[in-house]
């Protein structure tokens, strides 16, 4: 696929913070789950796409000009994730039972991310 939006060093770097937060986020729900005994609903990486999408919705319309996000970054993304989506799913569970890793909200979010981001990484130094 032949993307309109090229991501530069510094939007790379607004993604990978919105991720940071949103793992972070993750971690904390965990927590506050476990302090209050709540068994949480099954996570999946589609669900940690659609989370970081909305996200990048609600700060695209917040702060998008003022940081720097191009205008399409969100259609973007959309249309990379929608793409990679079976291969995010596969390496997110290949990496969780290679190690037998409990798979809680915050990994598959640090997971899913990290896949994402290595995708953005590969498509644009020409590797792929």
């Amino acid at each position: 696929m032949d993307y309109p939006v090229r991501l530069s060093g510094h939007v790379v770097g607004l993604l990978k913070e919105y991720m940071r937060d949103l793992v972070e986020q993750a971690g904390q729900d965990t927590l506050a789950n476990e302090r209050f005994g709540f068994t949480p609903p099954v996570y999946q990486p589609d669900h940690a796409i659609a989370d970081l999408l909305a996200l990048l919705d609600d700060r695209s319309e917040s702060e998008g000009i003022q940081v720097g996000l191009p205008e399409n970054v969100l259609h973007f993304m959309w249309s990379l994730c929608n793409e990679a989506s079976s291969q995010i799913a596969e390496h997110v569970w290949l990496e969780g039972n290679l190690d037998s890793q409990v798979l809680d909200k915050a990994k598959i979010r640090e997971m899913t991310y990290q896949k994402i981001i290595e995708i953005i990484e590969e498509r644009f130094s020409g590797t792929q």
